[in-house]
This record gives C-alpha cells, sequence and structure tokens, in this order.
C-alpha cells in the first residue's frame, strides 16, 4: 500500500518505450546485464520480463519504496533521480519545476558536512539548498550566485569535512523540538487520514479504510486541540487529496507535524499488528524526529490496545519525503486480519489509539529526564 498512484503501475508482461526505459535506467544502476542494452528489439516490444521485476525489487528495497516489483510514478521517478551524480548538470533553484536528483541530495549532504544548513536532505533543490550554498560561495569567495557549477564543484571537493559527531541538520532539528518547549498550545499538527473520496482503502464487508481512519482522525484532532494545540485534516469525507496536495497542505500551514493514518491490508492469513514509518532509506539520510515519533506514537498504540508490534521503519514515499516538518505514517492493524478487524470496530479502541497518539506528541516535546515510560502518561486536564 504505497503512494505509486498518478500513472499506471508497470508490472510483469507490460511491453512498451516506457519499460525500454525503465530498463535503460536499470542497466545504468548495474542491476540488469549491460549486454542487454544491444537487444535488437523494437522499443514497444520490450517486455517487463522477471529479471526486470526483480531488479525493481531490490532498487525499491535499496531506496526505500515499496517493493511490490511494479513501477508506478514514485518508482518511476526514483529511477530517474538515480541516473544523476554531482557535477553531471548544473544545479540551481527552480521554484516550479525544482530539480530532483541524487545529485541533489549528494550537495545537500556535502554542504551539511562543510557546516551550512541546506535544509532536509531530500533530493531537492529547494530555497533551503539554494540559501546554504550561496552561503557557502560567499564564505569561500566564490560568485553567490545558487548555482552549483564547475567552480562550486572544485571547491567543494578540495575542502575537508568540518563538523563531526552526527548529522548537523539532524541535531539542529532534534534540539528545537526541546528547547521549543513542552506545552502542545500552539502547536500545529496536521493529521492525514488515508484515501477518501471515491477511495475506499481496504474493504471489509460494509467497514472501509477511509472510513475508519477519518474517524479515528477526528478522535485524535478532539485530544489534540483540548490539549491546546491547533489541528488540521488533510480531507472530509468526500474528499481524496493526491499525496503532493496533502504535503503541500501541510507545508502551506507551517505544520510542527504531520501525521497520516492507513490501516492495512494482505493476502497472509497471518499479517496483523501496527507499523509506523518515517523519512529514511535505511542507510542515508533520515529524519530524526520523524523517527523519534514513529517510535513513540507506535510504542504508545501497542503498549495500550495490545495490538501486535510491527516495529517502524524508513521509507521514501512522497508523503513523507515533501513535507518540511517530522512526517509519520501510522498504520493501525490490519482490516484483513479477524481479530485486528474486530478490535478497529470497537469505538473503544479507536479512541485509546487517539489517547496513544496524544501521549506520543507530548512526549515528543518533553525533555529525556521528563520522558515517562510507555503506555503511562496521562496528559493532565487544563485547567
Amino acid at each position: 500500500m504505497g503512494t505509486d498512484s498518478q500513472m499506471q503501475p508497470l508490472g510483469p508482461g507490460d511491453r512498451g518505450p516506457v519499460v525500454a526505459d525503465v530498463r535503460a535506467a536499470l542497466r545504468a544502476l548495474t542491476l540488469l546485464p549491460a549486454g542487454e542494452a544491444q537487444e535488437p528489439v523494437p522499443l514497444e516490444q520490450t517486455v517487463y520480463d522477471p529479471a526486470t521485476e526483480l531488479a525493481v525489487r531490490h532498487f525499491q528495497q535499496v531506496r526505500g519504496l515499496t517493493v511490490d516489483g511494479r513501477v508506478g510514478e514514485e518508482t518511476y521517478r526514483a529511477l530517474s533521480e538515480a541516473r544523476w551524480s554531482l557535477g553531471d548538470r548544473l544545479l540551481h533553484h527552480d521554484p516550479v519545476r525544482p530539480m530532483r536528483g541524487d545529485d541533489v541530495t549528494n550537495l545537500q549532504d556535502r554542504l551539511h558536512e562543510l557546516g551550512y544548513d541546506a535544509g532536509p536532505v531530500d533530493g531537492v533543490f529547494g530555497a533551503q539548498t539554494e540559501a546554504g550554498l550561496r552561503t557557502f560561495q560567499r564564505d569561500y569567495g566564490l560568485t553567490s550566485d545558487g548555482t552549483c557549477g564547475p567552480a562550486t564543484l572544485r571547491a567543494l571537493r578540495q575542502l575537508g569535512r568540518k563538523v563531526t559527531g552526527g548529522r548537523p541538520q539532524l541535531l539542529r532539528q532534534s534540539a528545537s523540538f526541546v528547547e521549543s518547549g513542552p506545552h502542545l498550545i500552539g502547536r500545529r499538527i496536521v493529521v492525514d487520514p488515508g484515501h477518501g473520496g471515491t477511495d475506499r482503502g481496504f474493504s471489509a464487508g460494509e467497514t472501509t479504510e477511509a472510513d475508519l481512519v477519518l474517524d479515528l482522525a477526528s478522535r485524535i484532532e478532539g485530544r489534540l486541540a483540548a490539549a491546546g494545540a491547533t489541528v488540521y485534516l488533510t480531507r472530509g469525507r468526500h474528499q481524496d487529496p493526491t499525496p503532493a496536495e496533502r504535503t503541500a497542505f501541510a507545508n502551506d500551514a507551517r505544520a510542527d507535524l504531520f501525521l497520516s493514518l492507513h490501516t492495512d491490508a494482505h493476502r497472509s492469513e497471518h499479517a496483523r499488528g501496527v507499523a509506523s514509518y518515517y523519512y529514511g532509506t535505511g542507510s542515508g539520510p533520515s529524519s530524526t524526529v520523524g523517527e523519534q515519533f514513529a517510535n513513540l506514537a507506535r510504542r504508545e498504540v501497542v503498549a495500550r490496545t495490545g495490538l501486535l508490534d510491527l516495529g517502524s521503519h524508513p521509507k521514501t514515499w512522497d508523503l513523507l519525503r515533501m513535507t518540511r516538518m517530522p512526517a509519520v505514517r501510522l498504520d493501525c492493524g490490519y482490516l484483513s486480519h479477524p481479530v485486528d478487524r474486530l478490535l478497529l470496530l470497537d469505538a473503544r479502541l479507536r479512541s485509546t489509539v487517539a489517547s496513544a497518539v496524544l501521549a506520543a506528541v507530548q512526549r515528543l516535546f518533553l525533555p529525556a529526564e521528563a520522558d515517562p515510560p510507555t503506555g503511562t502518561f496521562v496528559l493532565p486536564a487544563r485547567g
């Protein structure tokens, strides 16, 4: 249940020029044999074969995408971004069509190592990356034009790392949360019920994922608002915003946190439990506060409901990547599992999940010495 939703996904048996493009990208990444580049097959006859599916699965696993062996919008875009290495092209900020790619990720990483704040290491050349680059250029006597060209690349490669002992942008983010104080009054939190409108998500009889998570989101909204937070929902019952619209909504609201709610489903009769997701690949850049919030929310839900604990996992879904604040997706059980479904249909359990999320949000802003054990925190009533 990933986020490849805007293009018709490619899968085994499909043919055509787009399949040929996917295979070319996989060859460039050495995930398919390079010798296949000379196949005497017309582009429109290029087939999505088992080797292609296996290579796509490997790529998705490494990149933190949903591993399904199919190429939808996010996987296709990630393949395109993976082609770029730092120095392949001039990098600059385009507010209409931001440049995206592994070269941008490398640039952001390098600037942070040198002590410059280039914003999230997300592979998107935005305004923060431009500001960090301009500051670097000015400090080192280069033309401060915000464009990464040959002269800037030479300077970046010649300079040694200045920041050690952790990723500086992540340390800054973690410190700012604790320093901002423990209260929730005035915090802006966006709660995103998945699916909506004509997209009902997984259905079990008359029960739909879209309705369940909207009900859960409303309960979370009420508890957070009672604690003093300003809460926004990304949709009502009849809307189904795209992932881009949901993240843009959160960014425009200047939210402090973003929480996306889903339930899950699987053909296996054994699949059940609660999982959470935050931005990261597992081996590279990640959101420190996002990971912390993902762990807090999942553990609080598990401790208070008895649902199975499936852990927290890094993903590069756009829903987590494109938000400018810590973002988490929480999957609250499997509607396809009879026990989880029975629990989720109980309004009392959904209220318990909402209380667990409130506790997780509050704990996120507490200093370590004041943080209570999981499952024990109860927010005092406001006077």
